[in-house]
């Protein structure tokens, strides 16, 4: 399994994350129908099975996981100046809470499962002005999630989400 990470910094307008990395996990799903099962059993749950808005959005107030059931996507992450992503069917995204995601174009069967640690609600900001400073003092109090979306309690989350590699 490929594990790549992306680091946004604040563009003004989506603040992302300071602390954690997006996490992409290429091909981690053979089979995914077993996938919001799999994030449920690992602590991640208020799953849903969807799209991804098509303008930039961000959640202050938690993490999201996202898994490709089917179909393929391109997304940016980061905001307006951000990277472009190709996503498949079987690939798992972890966004930390305040990174920027829109859906650039997708296949006519692109479905994702979306979820959330300990099962949190979510709230969603397009990055206006008004949304800050109260989204920026949300997102970084948003701990590290106890639980790897796909692997439980070991897995790349574990490794790459530690604060004390960024100081």
């Amino acid at each position: 399994m490929d594990v790549l990470t992306y680091r946004f910094e604040d563009d003004g307008s989506i603040p992302n994350n300071p602390d954690f990395p997006v996490l992409l996990y290429r091909g981690v799903f053979d089979e995914t129908d077993g996938m919001q099962a799999t994030f449920e059993h690992n602590g991640w749950g208020n799953s849903w099975v969807n799209g991804v808005f098509d303008y930039h959005h961000y959640h202050s107030n938690t993490h999201e996981v996202l898994g490709v059931k089917s179909g393929r996507a391109t997304v940016q992450l980061g905001g307006a100046t951000g990277d472009l992503v190709s996503l498949q069917a079987g690939d798992v995204l972890i966004l930390p809470a305040g990174t920027g995601h829109r859906r650039l174009e997708a296949s006519e069967d692109f479905a994702i499962v979306g979820a959330y640690p300990e099962g949190r609600d979510y709230d969603t900001l397009t990055g206006k002005p008004e949304e800050r400073p109260d989204s920026v003092q949300r997102i970084e109090r948003v701990d590290k999630p106890a639980t790897d979306p796909v692997f439980g309690t070991t897995g790349p989350l574990h490794e790459q989400w530690t604060k004390e590699e960024m100081a």
